[in-house]
């Protein structure tokens, strides 16, 4: 494991234990605070957020109602990470949250989320577009969650934007990766799957995630390309942002059952994470 590992960590028998139980505490947050993160996919999060071998800050782009900031914070504060960078204008309406009303704001939600929690003190709130924050952004980063804009234009802004400041050995990941839109899917396999700098990469539910590796991340080619063949399959019937209705919708759930997803025992994912893994 990485010297920037949380100290829990340094025994790896004690790994498991500490996982499981740090990760269904911020779960039994998580899972009464508003949103739409489900338990696999909050698990996996908290996961990457405690395990990543980085060091920098965890950044939360989209934070909407808090599930995910939640999740997130409470483990930075069990593993004494640091506070969560949330960034989110907390603008409504958009295609992630429609049921919100048009000039209305999420953000009030989104504090007493915070505050029911009691994870106000682990939450750096940028009410800003990620955009904004990207101009001024400086510090290395350790997991990079993008949950933000869906439209292509959108994700790869984020992307760009943040990216640049991952640490060696951080984790980026996308919500909806495998959902209909077309932004957190195309920029997964165009940037991130069909780029050696990136090492380990996989699909839990909806998330997309990946291990920032620029020394070593050929080495992880064939696998990754591998996935971004499956996952591409994907792209032409979310691109062009038309409903998936009829055949479209049949063809796009087809081949997106063939793409694996299922949530990894932790285990597995900290050896596939590991610095020293394919050296």
């Amino acid at each position: 494991m990485s010297e920037d590992m949380p100290a829990e960590f340094t025994n790896r028998s004690l790994q498991e234990t500490l996982l499981h139980e740090r990760i269904a505490e911020a779960w039994e947050k998580a899972r009464v605070t508003p949103g739409f993160l489900g338990e696999d996919e909050a698990r996996f999060l908290g996961l990457m957020a405690a395990a990543a071998p980085a060091g920098g800050e965890i950044v939360e782009i989209g934070s909407f109602k808090g599930r995910s900031t939640v999740m997130l914070a409470t483990i930075a504060r069990a593993f004494q990470l640091g506070k969560v960078t949330a960034i989110d204008p907390h603008t409504a309406p958009s295609a992630t949250d429609p049921g919100e009303a048009r000039g209305g704001s999420t953000f009030e939600e989104f504090l007493q989320s915070l505050r029911a929690a009691g994870a106000e003190e682990h939450v750096d709130v940028r009410r800003a577009f990620s955009r904004d924050v990207a101009k001024n952004w400086s510090g290395p980063i350790r997991l990079l969650w993008i949950d933000g804009d869906h439209t292509y234009a959108g994700a790869k802004l984020d992307f760009e934007g943040f990216a640049p400041f991952l640490a060696e050995g951080a984790l980026l990941a996308f919500h909806d990766a495998l959902n209909a839109f077309d932004g957190p899917i195309r920029v997964f396999v165009e940037d991130v799957l069909r780029s050696d700098r990136f090492g380990p990469a996989g699909f839990v539910q909806s998330i997309a995630w990946a291990q920032f590796r620029p020394r070593d991340g050929a080495q992880f080619t064939q696998a990754r390309e591998a996935l971004a063949r499956r996952a591409a399959r994907l792209i032409p019937y979310v691109q062009d942002g038309r409903p998936l209705t009829g055949w479209r919708k049949k063809m796009y759930k087809l081949w997106r059952s063939r793409v694996p997803r299922k949530l990894m025992s932790s285990s597995d994912w900290l050896a596939a994470v590991e610095m020293n893994n394919g050296k």
